[in-house]
């Protein structure tokens, strides 16, 4: 398993590898979202609706709901922060590992998350808040990792944009060009199986997650931690053993 996930993290890229680990971690967001929302109630990636309910609870005067979609937002924001620092500090070393430090930092967050299951039930006050604004900071982690690697041609906690993108594609797909014209429209063929796979990806990982809530609880999130943790051993083992024989 190990071998066959080589490279998939590592600094050097292909556009094979990036769609690979953007199936991956659309497979992961669309797994941690679901799973979320079961355990919390909210949808953790969707910040344009975040935006948007903080917008009308600040002119309702919900001043509490406001704060709350503003904190979820600096969450999010904050993650794809950490991933640029972390990126950058690693690549600045040469590191194997710099795509894949934030993708193991969210893999112990997603334990994290895990644990604070057993708390919400007796602490809900506290605990929904909490892992919420956790689950932000994974989305915005995980989401500029993919965003970086692939030059944010691949985008994997939300689908607005992949949607958008399927529909022009398919939209030239079946335009009907006239025998007369010179310039023809015509699909992507490329982008439309690069959309439809993320696409996929996310939707079959949200489905895995709402069964995996709905039937194991909180410990559904160790897979999804485990399968990050796979992603970036290689490289992470790399870094370690250059570090102990530098020669």
């Amino acid at each position: 398993m190990i071998p066959l996930l080589h490279g998939w993290t590592t600094v050097q890229r292909s556009a094979k590898t990036n769609l690979r680990l953007g199936a991956t971690l659309c497979f992961v967001a669309g797994a941690t979202n679901a799973g979320g929302f079961l355990a919390v109630g909210q949808y953790t990636s969707h910040m344009t609706g975040i935006v948007s309910s903080l917008m009308d609870d600040v002119v309702l005067g919900n001043f509490a709901l406001a704060a709350a979609a503003l904190a979820s937002l600096a969450a999010f924001v904050a993650g794809a922060m950490t991933t640029a620092w972390m990126v950058n500090w690693a690549l600045r070393r040469k590191l194997h590992s710099a795509y894949g430090r934030p993708l193991l930092l969210e893999a112990a967050l997603l334990l994290v998350f895990g644990l604070f299951g057993v708390a919400i039930a007796d602490l809900a006050h506290v605990a929904v808040p909490a892992t919420v604004l956790i689950l932000c900071y994974i989305m915005g982690l995980q989401n500029a990792v993919i965003t970086k690697i692939s030059h944010a041609e691949i985008r994997t906690t939300h689908l607005t944009g992949l949607l958008t993108d399927l529909g022009i594609e398919l939209g030239k797909l079946f335009y009907v060009n006239r025998l007369d014209r010179k310039n023809k429209v015509h699909a992507d063929r490329g982008r439309l199986r690069i959309q439809s796979t993320l696409i996929a990806s996310f939707c079959i990982g949200a489905l895995a997650g709402a069964m995996g809530f709905k039937h194991f609880g909180y410990i559904a999130t160790v897979p999804l931690a485990l399968l990050l943790v796979l992603l970036v051993m290689r490289p992470v083992l790399d870094d370690a053993k250059r570090w102990i024989h530098p020669h």
